[in-house]
């Protein structure tokens, strides 16, 4: 098959963790020509992706650009869409998903894939504040009534952000690493780096299969007490679980987080969230996704390939 008869699939938000696994799964199967949407053109991560084959085109995740939105998607097979994680109280998340997918159609997409998060203010009567799930929902269900096929991915707790805004810090001669969970609370956790991509792979090589279907993304179901005596296993270093669940634990651990209520508001929501209702719904399949890809990376496979020993370190959004 030439180049330019593969299927085209352009992917918003393409230097983000999401975006680089889909562009470099895509491109590395040969069955696909990719346009990667990103804000700047001449980035380390966008020439990165450049070199890897994308075609790179600037479009920032921005509300108001529905005209360049449509031109980025012309042509495309189909589309990759996310929206960025925007702090409260910002209210744009939503309406941005919306206009990106809105473009999508206009440009003539075949299919959709976009990340999604459970509505938990819908499941939660309102009683907790998770506007980074909700708002992510409520794209979800616009796309839904959209005149276009679609599917929807939702990924579990990035191991991630242990490293990159719960960073572990010393104290004497112990690593103490503060956690958003209970201790022996068991949660779903993914590497989205390496993950996203094979499922999103597997959607655009058969759409018709996964068309309105919701396709969770996992790595391990483990809880912080695990994790750490993993950690302590794979790096031999003296660690210790702290609590960053609770507000008096988050702030005692990150006290720069206070200076945005809504903010630890919304940490406090998403958590609790997940240990009262579930991170998922009950109706999904948490096997899936290792089962569709046996090398999805569990927490201990994740320590070992990152060689990630308590370090402070950044993976882009």
């Amino acid at each position: 098959m030439s180049t330019d008869n593969k299927p085209l699939i352009a992917v918003t938000g393409a230097t983000s963790k999401q975006g680089r696994s889909v562009v470099a799964t895509l491109l590395e199967s040969q069955r696909f020509r990719v346009r990667a949407l990103t804000r700047r053109r001449d980035s380390p991560e966008a020439l990165r992706l450049e070199k890897l084959g994308a075609e790179i085109v600037a479009a920032p995740l921005e509300l108001g650009l529905q005209k360049e939105f449509v031109a980025a998607f012309k042509g495309a097979d189909g589309a990759f869409l996310m929206t960025p994680p925007i702090a409260p109280p910002e209210t744009t998340e939503a309406p941005l998903g919306r206009q990106l997918a809105d473009a999508a159609v206009e440009a003539g997409v075949g299919h959709i894939v976009f990340s999604t998060l459970e509505n938990v203010d819908k499941i939660t009567g309102g009683t907790k504040y998770a506007p980074h799930f909700t708002d992510k929902a409520r794209v979800a269900d616009h796309i839904g009534g959209l005149p276009i096929s679609h599917s929807f991915v939702m990924l579990a707790f990035f191991y991630t952000n242990l490293i990159e805004y719960y960073a572990p810090r010393m104290e004497g001669d112990t690593l103490l690493l503060p956690i958003y969970l209970p201790e022996d609370f068991r949660a779903p956790f993914v590497d989205p780096l390496t993950a996203t991509g094979p499922v999103v792979l597997e959607i655009f090589s058969n759409p018709e299969r996964y068309n309105g279907k919701t396709l969770p993304i996992v790595g391990d179901i483990i809880s912080p007490r695990e994790m750490v005596e993993t950690f302590r296993r794979v790096t031999g270093r003296k660690a210790e679980y702290r609590n960053a669940f609770t507000r008096d634990g988050l702030l005692r651990y990150f006290p720069e987080f206070a200076a945005n209520e809504f903010f630890v508001r919304e940490l406090l929501g998403m958590v609790e969230f997940a240990v009262e209702y579930g991170y998922f719904g009950k109706e999904q399949d948490l096997e899936w996704s290792r089962r569709l890809n046996p090398q999805t990376l569990n927490w201990e496979q994740f320590l070992r390939t990152t060689g990630w020993r308590g370090d402070k370190r950044s993976f882009g959004d």
